[in-house]
């Protein structure tokens, strides 16, 4: 066992304050595990049971000074039931083919990419897309990663991008054709990880932060029941 393997033997780095990229009028501070400490899987998993997310080459967790707005969240993928909107959201992609691939850094892969982030996020930090911005967010493999395609007819449509964990799986991204919104093939893949993690055994699907008072992230609420983490203890609900 490394020196590493223990949580007391990581070194966290924070940012200085900065605008929050969620809420207006609020600032932002990000610990982050010194890039130079050796994360494997075990490391990397009770690290995300305390709330911490990857971002290409980090692992990053929020720490502001004046909120607590920022919450960690999580699927039992064994109590999970989908609804009857899931299921049909299931049922209306059933002509979609899946594969698990090596690696996304391909123009075909960058090309969904940025059609989405300029249809879909035109005022978040991501806007406008880049090859660089992609490469050092997304390409970045732990090891531990998967890279899932959704197309159709051989037509790319859908990419997630997803870390196994010992005993979870930790959605990173997913990002999709926005000419193919009616499909709800962000709410699709994460119905795929879900099962992924049934599969294979595995306790949780974790989908990272949520707002309750961000609309972009009340998605998640819709994954039930879920497990918030709060003073650092993981409970069912909300609240």
């Amino acid at each position: 066992m490394s020196n590493y393997s223990k949580l007391d033997s990581v070194r966290l780095l924070a940012t200085l304050p900065h605008p929050c990229g969620y809420l207006p009028d609020e600032e932002a501070t990000t610990v982050f595990v010194d890039p130079q400490t050796p994360i494997d899987q075990r490391l990397y998993s009770q690290l995300s049971d305390l709330g911490f997310r990857r971002s290409g080459t980090y692992l990053y967790r929020p720490q502001c000074a004046n909120c607590r707005a920022c919450v960690p969240v999580r699927v039992p993928v064994g109590l999970f039931r989908p609804s009857r909107s899931q299921r049909r959201c299931w049922k209306r992609n059933r002509d979609l083919e899946v594969f698990h691939v090596d690696s996304i850094n391909t123009d075909e892969h960058y090309d969904l990419y940025a059609r989405y982030i300029e249809h879909r996020h035109q005022d978040g930090e991501m806007y406008p897309p880049s090859r660089d911005q992609f490469q050092s967010f997304l390409t970045p493999a732990w090891g531990s990663t998967s890279y899932i395609e959704l197309r159709v007819s051989g037509r790319l449509v859908a990419t997630a991008v997803a870390d196994v964990l010992t005993a979870g799986i930790s959605a990173i991204y997913t990002f999709f054709d926005p000419d193919e919104s009616h499909r709800g093939l962000g709410s699709y893949c994460i119905l795929y990880e879900i099962e992924c993690a049934k599969r294979l055994g595995l306790s949780s699907l974790y989908l990272g932060y949520w707002i309750e008072e961000c609309h972009k992230m009340s998605y998640k609420r819709q994954f039930e029941p879920a497990e918030f983490l709060r003073d650092n203890r993981w409970s069912l609900g909300a609240s």
